[in-house]
């Protein structure tokens, strides 16, 4: 009797999507890996079919009945149009944890970095990446970047298991903590608190700008990286770039019920129909999905296929060089050599073992967070406005309210009132800052609705409001240069 078979779904994507995708299907069968492939479809075709979100309902019900997806590049506008489907599956799938192996194949592909092995493990739920946007004022747009203690947790804790599971011996993490104080500030935190449950494993913390800096000229230094979803995905390229190729990357997203597997580019419409796009990306997301599986000993064969079809020079254009190279190929070209060649090991390069792989704990961790007491000492007031600070604040002064005081006002976050410099360039949206009159107060929201009533009747334009919120007398929100 022949080993079972294990559902997967497969969607062939945008632009070079499908053939990079036959490519890969032609390797897995080669190498024999017993899946049961479900084909559907996704992104741009099922958008100009009417379907808003770029996935049917049918879609997720069969995505969420198999072990995993494997899934081509999907088109995402610039500046316009849909919202990416990519992030749609992320985040609706909970699959809050892209872990992006990039590693070197020194001296068979050009690079600068011959002993790079750096995985990225990027948190994938929240963020900027949440795509929550506004346009408050003619020319003022705002984006919300959202970090949430269960989601650093979650993340956190992943990258170390990820360390311990495949005998690394370092985790860092990247934040911009001395700017973004609460959110990336808020990681960090958590970063220290969870790595002491790791004594094996050394630890680390870098501001994400020097951090990059020192990843980009001295990779070897790294080993884990965990960072927060925007940082995450701009390095990841990064790192994959310098190894050798955007190209050879490739990513599995997972969850606690579900897991997608894909490369780590896009989908290169201009390459698309033309038999040149490189398929090892999505090829090696397809190696981390048989491992996910439990096909380890499949994911194997498949990984020293490929290391030995690089090591023999043969080569797509995007890492053909003449000096290192042998010969030219397609991508189904190079999808056949692969494919002939499994069964062999590399040589050179080192050889590709998922014998001994244990699967990343995925389990849902609570936060422990419990009893803090949460008071409300004020509300930020942003308004749309073309006056001068001075005037605006002449307006104000008729709003008058016994329980609040206007402490502040500030403009692209700098103050500018009671203390304006000459230099300060303004916008039209300025954040007014209304704090208790009574030191220690607890305002209630029929307090603040009262006042922002005041501003209506004053026609005092306003367009988003923030609360100010203490946690145990700590406030929950950043302060002026010299706020109290």
């Amino acid at each position: 009797m022949g080993q079972k078979l294990i559902p997967i779904t497969v969607a062939e994507g945008d632009g070079i999507g499908p053939e990079i995708m036959q490519a890969v299907l032609h390797i897995l069968s080669a190498a024999k890996a017993p899946l049961d492939i479900t084909t559907v479809e996704i992104g741009e075709k099922v958008y100009q079919k009417g379907e808003k979100t770029g996935i049917s309902p049918e879609t997720w019900d069969i995505i969420r009945k198999t072990k995993a997806f494997l899934k081509a590049p999907i088109t995402t506008p610039q500046g316009g149009g849909f919202k990416s489907l990519n992030v749609t599956v992320r985040t609706s799938l909970g699959l809050y944890a892209n872990v992006r192996p990039c590693v070197s194949y020194s001296p068979f592909v050009q690079t600068k970095h011959p002993k790079m092995d750096v995985v990225i493990v990027r948190e994938n739920e929240e963020d900027l990446y949440t795509g929550i946007e506004y346009r408050q004022t003619l020319d003022t747009y705002h984006a919300l970047k959202i970090i949430t203690r269960p989601g650093c947790e979650k993340i956190i804790r992943y990258a170390f298991e990820y360390a311990l599971a495949n005998k690394r011996k370092k985790v860092t993490c990247f934040t911009k903590d001395n700017i973004l104080k609460l959110t990336d500030g808020l990681f960090h935190k958590v970063f220290e608190e969870i790595a002491q449950e790791y004594p094996s494993i050394e630890n680390e913390h870098w501001i994400i700008d020097i951090g990059a800096a020192k990843m980009a000229d001295t990779p070897e230094a790294f080993d884990v990286i965990v960072m927060p979803n925007l940082y995450g995905d701009i390095l990841s390229d990064v790192a994959a770039q310098i190894a050798g190729s955007v190209g050879l990357a490739g990513s599995a997203n997972i969850g606690e019920h579900a897991a997608m597997f894909e490369a780590i580019h896009g989908s290169a419409p201009r390459r698309a129909g033309k038999n040149m796009a490189n398929p090892s990306g999505l090829l090696m997301g397809a190696i981390l999905m048989l491992v996910h599986v439990g096909l380890p000993d499949f994911a194997t064969l498949v990984h020293n296929a490929w290391l030995t079809t690089l090591e023999q020079g043969i080569h797509t254009y995007d890492i053909y060089k003449e000096n290192i190279s042998k010969q030219l190929v397609g991508t189904k070209e190079f999808a056949e050599a692969v494919a002939q060649r499994i069964g062999q090991k590399p040589k050179i390069l080192k050889e590709a073992s998922y014998g001994e792989f244990n699967a990343i704990l995925t389990q849902k961790h609570e936060s422990k967070q419990t009893g803090i007491h949460k008071t409300t000492q004020g509300i930020d007031i942003f308004v749309d406005s073309n006056q001068e600070v001075e005037e605006l604040e002449k307006k104000l002064t008729k709003v008058q309210d016994p329980d609040f005081k206007l402490s502040m006002i500030s403009n692209r976050g700098v103050r500018v009132w009671p203390v304006k410099m000459p230099e300060t360039a303004c916008s039209d949206s300025w954040r007014c800052r209304y704090i208790a009159s009574k030191k220690g107060s607890n305002l209630s929201h029929h307090q603040i609705a009262r006042l922002l009533q005041k501003f209506a009747d004053a026609q005092i334009d306003f367009v988003k409001t923030e609360h100010l919120c203490s946690f145990d007398g700590s406030p929950g929100y950043t302060l002026a240069q010299d706020e109290q």
